[in-house]
């Protein structure tokens, strides 16, 4: 063996991969815990309605990664390690910001909270919107992790060990969001609905722990000569835009990641509402990050020799099943009774559908990853890596906006009405929410066969010779 083989090129990775993934699981940890209670964040702390709550939480999560766009190309600029510094103290500052905000409210007399009972929120007060820019700071933070931490995972891997280096990268990512939203539930428990205010502490620590890990161990060694001006930006923003291949699979991939953000959007107040404020949806999310740690490896072994649309078809088709799965709760009678514990019908069944949409999951993002990253010329991974989180920019406005209207149609607010009689009535349908998702989920899927079947076309005709052959 040459010994002036670099790290990279052997069967281990380099030390920056694995500082890279450690303080993903970090900021993985801090967003989750958020993100999984932040529509119950503005609905009950800042008294926000389901639309509003809905159409909020759903900019700010498009926004977030939307950014990377841009974040990506000027990380570039800068360099990584500065990138991610920025980024982590942003974070920082903006967690803190969730928590402190309803506390200098309090602190004028605008709200009052702090027992363990429910608290009403601003219902009337518009300093509420104030929020938002605390928000942007969080949005801005996070949109240079997107595309620094997958494009370094780019940079320390080989077209070898690529796979299995974001199979690694998603493998943490989960852990990190499975120890998130673990620490909700105890929460909720001990402190009402003050905890979904000090839960931002948590993530605020989890941030500042990951700035300090990057300005103590994090180097690089690889220093882009060319540092683009704005100019530059917009012209690659255009040419990665005019990739019909990737802007046409990004916006199939949409529908699956509609569903997916239903976890986020629709289920936790979904669950509350219907099973009871003793449910645990922050738990029941957890089944996902769970399933795709179990899985992911597995699959991503037993898909090693197909292509990376065979196996995103593949989760596609399993979206339909798990959204189906969720709808069924509602149209249970009586607990299931698992002999070690006895679970709400539609707590039960949201457990079922998660476990398929972790399965799916598996199947496909690593694989759109990977297939991203090798569009990426050499140089402008953090750019390219940038835009593969167009998808979710996409399916948060959509998702987001259609689940506050599709909750406000079907499973309204409980504190609306004037007896829980009335509420009942108002969501006997409440599990015709999981067919809108259903069906956004199967027409993907048959999207997805129609344009793999295309690109064989279109790459077959580039090759007369070998056809004829």
């Amino acid at each position: 063996m040459n010994s002036q083989t670099s790290p990279s090129t052997t069967k281990g990775f380099p030390k920056t991969f694995w500082i890279a993934n450690g303080v993903e699981l970090l900021e993985r940890a801090a967003y989750y815990g958020v993100f999984i209670v932040i529509t119950l964040y503005l609905s009950r702390i800042l008294g926000f309605d389901d639309v509003e709550a809905a159409w909020i939480s759903g900019s700010f999560s498009a926004g977030l990664y939307f950014l990377p766009t841009f974040s990506g190309a000027l990380a570039d600029k800068i360099g990584f390690r500065n990138s991610l510094m920025l980024a982590f103290g942003l974070l920082t500052i903006g967690y803190a910001g969730l928590a402190i905000f309803p506390a200098m409210l309090e602190s004028q007399g605008l709200v009052e909270y702090g027992r363990q009972v429910n608290f009403t929120g601003l219902l009337e007060a518009d300093i509420r919107w104030a929020i938002i820019p605390v928000m942007i700071v969080i949005m801005i933070g996070g949109s240079f992790i997107k595309a620094v931490i997958t494009a370094t995972v780019a940079k320390s891997t080989t077209a070898e060990t690529r796979a299995k280096g974001f199979s690694i990268f998603y493998m943490m990512v989960n852990i990190g969001a499975f120890s998130g939203k673990t620490i909700v539930k105890p929460l909720r428990e001990s402190m009402g609905d003050l905890g979904l205010i000090n839960l931002n502490y948590f993530a605020a620590a989890m941030t500042g722990i990951a700035f300090v890990s990057i300005l103590l161990f994090f180097k690089t060694t690889e220093e882009n000569e060319h540092k683009r001006t704005f100019g530059e930006v917009w012209q690659g923003l255009i040419k990665v835009l005019g990739n019909g291949r990737l802007i046409t699979l990004t916006l199939i991939i949409t529908g699956f990641w509609m569903v997916q953000h239903q976890l986020y959007a629709t289920m936790p107040k979904y669950v509350l509402r219907m099973a009871g404020e003793g449910a645990s949806p922050s738990w029941y999310a957890n089944v996902n990050p769970f399933v795709v740690v179990l899985t992911v490896g597995v699959v991503t072994s037993m898909m090693r020799g197909k292509s990376a649309l065979f196996s995103m078809t593949v989760g596609m088709f399993i979206m339909p099943v798990s959204a189906l799965a969720m709808a069924y709760g509602n149209m249970l009678d009586g607990n299931v009774d698992l002999g070690f514990v006895t679970m709400h019908p539609v707590a039960f069944m949201m457990i079922v559908g998660i476990v398929f949409q972790g399965l799916a999951e598996s199947f496909i993002s690593p694989r759109f990853l990977e297939y991203f990253s090798l569009q990426a010329p050499k140089g402008e991974e953090g750019l390219y890596l940038g835009f593969s989180h167009l998808h979710s920019f996409i399916s948060s406005l959509l998702g987001f906006g259609l689940s506050g209207y599709l909750l406000n149609a079907y499973c309204p607010d409980p504190r609306l009405f004037d007896t829980h009689e009335q509420w009942a009535q108002a969501a006997s349908n409440a599990h015709y929410i999981w067919y809108f998702f259903a069906a956004i989920a199967l027409v993907s899927a048959i999207s997805l066969i129609i344009y793999g079947r295309v690109i064989a076309r279109l790459d077959a005709a580039k090759e007369p010779e070998a056809v004829t052959a």
